[in-house]
């Protein structure tokens, strides 16, 4: 089952239930928009969508439906280190920390850090922006943990951490500048409710980066080459933290291209997760 946020002829946000090709709103049973943190926060997310489907609208066709990134009030979360690839690069890219990163892989604490709040995320087909002062910056294929405000995991969607290398690499303080910006993050195109995934051992990841209509990288992993499993990443997430909106949390990126490549503006950024589908997005320079 896969829910996501368009904007109807009414112009208002819209929770969708999305089936195929086609998609039909849900209602609300009161006087208040229905929001997807309502879906997310009932006891069960999937009969709550069977309960409010409006089945008499007429279908929507999703192909021609402007999709929004399916987030509400969440803050956006990230681990990072989290697949023997990305320790490597991270290694490769900060000489002077990479034992640090080789800590951390193997370390009981993982790597988590903010990395947006929903002004600066966007959706499907709305352009990631690239730093105006980084001269190497990926996208960051992951897996977005949906949890609500009990912590549990509800859905999964398709996340996109733009990161700047050359500026983490130069000092691992500046991560956060690195990470967090206007546009540094994507999600969607939707959210497949937990029990609508494929087990996790057959979910696969894969990145293609076009440049001029040509494929100048792509790259493949699994969830198995995941160092640490969901659970343990979200206790450690919810020590200490309260999320009252739910949180979104992606997972880390076993996909990282080479040392000698870096995104340009006009890029066209694509991830697919099997069990969600694809997300692109235009790579824009900041300020545009």
């Amino acid at each position: 089952m896969k829910l996501a946020k368009t904007l109807l002829p009414d112009s208002f946000p819209s929770v969708i239930l999305i089936e195929g090709q086609h998609a039909w709103p849900l209602e609300s049973s009161g006087p208040m928009l229905l929001a997807l943190r309502d879906v997310l926060e009932a006891a069960d997310p999937a009969a709550f969508v069977h309960q409010h489907v409006d089945r008499n609208a007429a279908p929507l066709d999703v192909a021609r439906l402007r999709l929004l990134p399916p987030i509400d009030q969440q803050e956006v979360w990230a681990a990072g280190v989290t697949y023997k690839r990305s320790k490597a690069a991270r290694m490769e890219e900060s000489a002077g920390a990479a034992r640090f990163y080789d800590l951390v892989y193997e370390a009981p604490r993982p790597e988590l850090f903010f990395k947006a709040s929903p002004h600066r995320v966007v959706g499907p087909g709305q352009g990631v922006r690239i730093r105006s002062d980084a001269t190497w910056s990926v996208p960051e294929p992951e897996l977005a943990l949906v949890l609500n405000s009990r912590l549990k995991i509800v859905g999964y969607t398709i996340g996109n951490d733009m990161s700047s290398r050359d500026i983490e690499g130069e000092n691992p303080l500046y991560l956060p500048q690195a990470k967090v910006y206007d546009a540094s993050c994507a999600l969607g195109p939707c959210i497949t409710l937990a029990s609508a995934m494929p087990p996790r051992e057959q979910i696969g990841i894969q990145l293609n980066i076009c440049r001029n209509s040509e494929v100048v990288f792509t790259g493949k992993t699994d969830l198995g080459q995941l160092n640490r499993t969901f659970e343990d990443l979200v206790s450690w997430l919810g020590r200490d933290n309260l999320f009252p909106d739910g949180v979104i949390l992606l997972t880390g990126t076993g996909i990282v291209p080479g040392n000698d490549f870096t995104l340009l503006p006009g890029d066209i950024v694509e991830i697919r997760i099997d069990g969600i589908g694809t997300l692109i997005n235009p790579v824009i320079q900041f300020g545009a």
